[in-house]
This record gives structure tokens, C-alpha cells and sequence, in this order.
């Protein structure tokens, strides 16, 4: 079953934007568990998170017909960042709903990707529903 789910990750066509990370020992933690501990660096991706194969791998297999009507998501950071680079990779319009309280290190993240940012709410539930909204009425 593990090899089965290992062969889709590597035959997925993300690895033009998203990296193979290295997966990394950890000693002292390892030594400390009594048991062996290894990192999956996903910090090393252009947006710091995994966020972005699920991002990318999800515009990939999206018909043209809605990738020409842009995507829309709800993210208080990592996915967010993720999605606008690959929408950016694919020349997707990306409009990404964020509640007010988020970071604006993310904020600026998502805007230096070329996605839109709409900051609503003080929660993720509120930008959930904006965005929810937003795909209801504009497609």
C-alpha cells in the first residue's frame, strides 16, 4: 500500500515548481524518543510549506474552462501562498480571502504572488463564508 501511495507522489506533475525535499534525521530528538525520528523538509519549498503540492496539484487537474474563471480560496497563510504561486506558474487569477487578524508577512506573501487578497473578518470561518459567497456569485 506505502509503495502504491509513493509512485503517485512521484509521478505527480508538481516537480516543475514544487521541489523533492530531503527527508532529514533527527539524532538528538531520536536519541531523546527512543525511537527513530526523521524531518520531510518541506520548508525548503519557494513557500516554505507542503501547502503548495496540494495547491498545484489541484489547478493541474482543474478543466480549462475553470481555470479561465480563476480559482478562489479561504487561507489565513500557507495554503494561500501556496495556491497564488502555482495560479501565478499557470497563469490562473486567484483571489484569496483572508481574515483581517492574518499576518501581514502572509498578507504581502500572497501579494508578491500576484494573487488578490481580500481581507475580511476576524476568523477563518468568516473568510470562509466570503469566499463561499464570492464563488456563488461570480463563478
Amino acid at each position: 500500500m506505502l509503495q502504491k501511495y509513493v509512485k503517485k507522489i512521484l509521478e505527480a506533475r508538481i516537480y516543475d515548481l514544487a521541489i523533492e525535499t530531503p527527508i532529514d534525521a533527527a539524532p538528538l530528538l531520536s536519541q531523546r524518543l527512543n525511537n527513530e525520528i526523521l524531518l520531510k523538509r518541506e520548508d525548503l519549498q519557494p513557500v516554505f510549506s507542503f501547502k503548495l503540492r496540494g495547491a498545484y496539484n489541484k489547478l493541474r487537474q482543474l478543466p480549462k474552462e475553470q481555470l479561465d474563471a480563476g480559482v478562489i480560496a479561504a487561507s489565513a497563510g500557507n495554503h494561500a501562498q501556496g495556491l497564488a504561486l502555482a495560479a501565478k506558474k499557470m497563469g490562473v487569477k486567484a483571489t484569496i480571502v483572508m481574515p483581517k487578524t492574518t499576518p501581514l508577512i502572509k498578507v504581502d506573501a500572497v501579494r508578491a504572488r500576484g494573487a488578490k487578497v481580500i481581507l475580511i473578518g476576524d476568523d477563518y470561518d468568516t473568510a470562509a463564508a466570503h469566499a463561499n459567497k464570492l464563488v456563488r456569485s461570480e463563478g
